[in-house]
């Protein structure tokens, strides 16, 4: 016996937060200053580590590994929030969700 009633699935609906359309502009620019500061606070340190001899030290080293892996760790959800938060069809293909659960396991950090 054949399956003819078979569906695939080529992606998911992400329904997000359930935010009042007047006040999604606000909660957009609310999450992307809280992304952006992570991503530039993240970027000094390491760039300040780098750039100061002194700093060259085990522990430094350690708190710029930790600020490079917050950084990646941010950029793996944040920025699909915000494209869903300004998008009419808020979806994900199923490729770009593993992907994402991938990289999200990947850089989690118990």
């Amino acid at each position: 016996m054949t399956g003819r009633n078979q569906s695939i699935i080529s992606e998911f609906l992400l329904l997000g937060l359930p935010i009042q359309p007047e006040h999604q502009n606000l909660f957009y620019a609310l999450f992307l200053a809280m992304y952006l500061t992570t991503v530039l606070g993240n970027l000094i340190i390491i760039t300040l580590i780098r750039l100061d001899s002194h700093l060259h030290t085990p522990m430094y080293l350690f708190l710029s590994i930790l600020s490079f892996s917050d950084l990646c760790f941010s950029s793996v959800t944040m920025p699909k929030l915000l494209q869903n938060m300004q998008s009419q069809v808020p979806s994900i293909p199923y490729a770009g969700c593993l992907t994402q659960i991938y990289f999200f396991l990947f850089f989690w950090r118990p």
